[in-house]
């Protein structure tokens, strides 16, 4: 009885101490759960963008709108016929 208790002690004191803070343990279970959150953040915040520039594509492969305001702002290119006027303030 003697060997007994001391045994079951330490038995309780090393399951206590893996617990908390051995391989497993609450804390870094938590330290990945906070990871794990960060990444699906950062998963969703692309899937978003994706879908975004998807629609894009289709709307530049389907519209001709799309493709011609692509166009004035990013080449400058105006119709005959236009005007361009530059406001620089």
């Amino acid at each position: 009885m003697k060997i007994l208790i001391p045994f079951l002690l330490s038995l309780i004191a090393m399951l206590q101490y893996r617990l908390w803070e051995g391989d497993g343990s609450i804390k870094e279970i938590k330290a990945y759960q906070l990871q794990l959150d960060e990444l699906k953040k950062i998963a969703e915040e692309k899937k978003q963008r994706n879908d975004a520039l998807r629609a894009e594509i289709v709307d530049l492969k389907e519209g001709q709108e799309s493709l011609e305001e692509h166009a004035r702002e990013d080449m400058g290119m105006i119709r005959e016929g236009e005007t361009f006027i530059q406001v620089i303030q």
